[in-house]
């Protein structure tokens, strides 16, 4: 349906995350043999391979690793261009893909490698699905 953005569907193993969603709060799955965060959820840890996982609370801080401007997009997301997308490492470690908030795509300029960010969520038809936004300068 044009216009209408794509919306996450939980899975058996997202979701727990999803549910964190709804409460406001960043669950990242962290495995408890090599103590690495990972993003995004698996079965098996990508470090070492252990399927002994966990949930953590994220503490939702983040910076800016890289960006991009899209100038176009299809679907839901044609109406909102031109919008910037960026990887997020994570303070906890491993990085997000995100639609950036905060920022003017038309003044990419502005933004900054290594700023820091702070999730937050939007609500989309019943789901909370994480952004990112540029923390203002103190």
């Amino acid at each position: 349906m044009p216009g209408k953005k794509p919306i996450p569907f939980p899975s058996p193993l997202t979701e727990i995350f999803w549910k964190g969603t709804r409460e406001g709060k960043l669950l990242l799955p962290k495995c408890n043999q090599c103590g690495k965060v990972h993003w995004y959820p698996r079965y098996i840890c990508p470090h070492c391979h252990s399927m002994d996982l966990t949930w953590i609370e994220g503490s939702g801080e983040g910076t800016i690793h890289t960006f991009a401007v899209q100038h176009r997009a299809f679907g839901g997301w044609a109406e909102d261009a031109p919008f910037v997308t960026a990887f997020i490492d994570l303070k906890e470690g491993d990085r997000m893909v995100t639609v950036l908030r905060g920022v003017d795509p038309l003044k990419p300029e502005e933004i900054k490698i290594g700023s820091k960010v702070r999730v937050e969520f939007e609500e989309m038809e019943g789901m909370f699905v994480p952004f990112w936004r540029l923390e203002a300068a103190a």
